[in-house]
């Protein structure tokens, strides 16, 4: 007869917690990199409000129109989750983006920064939601929309308040759309697109996309 103090017990599984904690700390790569992306398109999105100023005059007719030029705005929110896959990083590399456009000068001032804040953090609660585990094309589509729906949003609350409800329904159709495809699609193809090249291995992102 054995004692408890003889018996054997097999030993527990080592917990998976603290690597799941590592997973989604932000390493110094990462930073670089979405800010990096930030720059860029802030200085995209410098350039696309001077298109957007400019070619107004073309919408006069029909101003909701103009909301399928949008989505370029809301593309570096939904980039930067799909390349960092990291909480935050769609609110980071939108929002560092805002600034940096804001800082470069805009006809719309400060004011984008709060634009970043909102755009960066509807496809953030996106990939929230789903746990930061899915990076499938369908997510990034519906990330991207999410954001084209809050800047519609904020649009119509603060800048077109008196159009009416058709023309609301329509901008926000087409904001949606546009962001749909430009930031949802479009960023998509990109990070695909970048990890052939090799400067995304030290990225799940690209190491999964090179073995597709």
């Amino acid at each position: 007869m054995t004692s408890r103090t003889d018996q054997t017990f097999p030993a527990s599984a080592p917990s998976t917690a603290p690597r799941a904690r590592d997973d989604r700390r932000w390493r110094t790569v990462d930073i670089v990199v979405a800010s990096a992306l930030a720059v860029a398109f802030g200085v995209v999105f410098w350039a696309w409000g001077q298109l957007w100023t400019n070619t107004s005059a073309a919408f006069a007719g029909f101003p909701p129109a103009q909301g399928f030029m949008y989505g370029v705005w809301l593309l570096p929110g939904v980039l930067g989750a799909l390349v960092i896959r990291k909480p935050g990083a769609a609110l980071y590399t939108e929002l560092v983006a805002a600034i940096v456009s804001a800082l470069l000068g805009t006809a719309w001032g400060l004011s984008v920064v709060a634009y970043g804040l909102v755009e960066g953090a509807a496809p953030e609660l996106v990939f929230a939601f789903l746990a930061y585990g899915s990076w499938r094309l369908s997510t990034s589509v519906v990330a991207g929309a999410a954001a084209g729906a809050s800047a519609a949003l904020l649009d119509i609350l603060f800048y077109y308040p008196k159009w009416s409800g058709r023309w609301q329904l329509t901008y926000t159709g087409l904001l949606t759309l546009s962001s749909a495809v430009i930031a949802g699609l479009g960023a998509w193809l990109l990070v695909r697109a970048l990890a052939r090249t090799g400067v995304l291995a030290p990225f799940p992102s690209g190491r999964d996309q090179a073995t597709v």
